[in-house]
């Protein structure tokens, strides 16, 4: 609207520089609602998943834990002892 005004290749300049501001902030924000809408789906995902996951590392720990070891008698010649 300034550049029809004013009749100048500065006024036409900012002029055209607003609209690209308010269309580069109407892109915004409908990027941000996109990303918003992806990121409650993703939450919905892992949020299900969650308990799943917790079982999981459970039951890997429990695997990683050593057993007790067992008590074996020593190799080679013991002599006998009564009880």
């Amino acid at each position: 609207m300034l550049g029809n005004v004013l009749k100048s290749v500065r006024a036409v300049e900012v002029s055209l520089m607003v609209v690209r501001a308010f269309v580069h902030l109407r892109e915004l924000v409908s990027t941000h609602k996109e990303l918003s809408q992806k990121l409650k789906q993703l939450e919905r995902k892992v949020g299900a998943h969650d308990r799943a996951i917790a079982e999981l590392i459970n039951a890997i720990r429990q695997l990683m834990t050593p057993l007790d070891p067992k008590k074996k008698r020593p190799i080679g010649f013991a002599p006998w002892k009564e009880k």
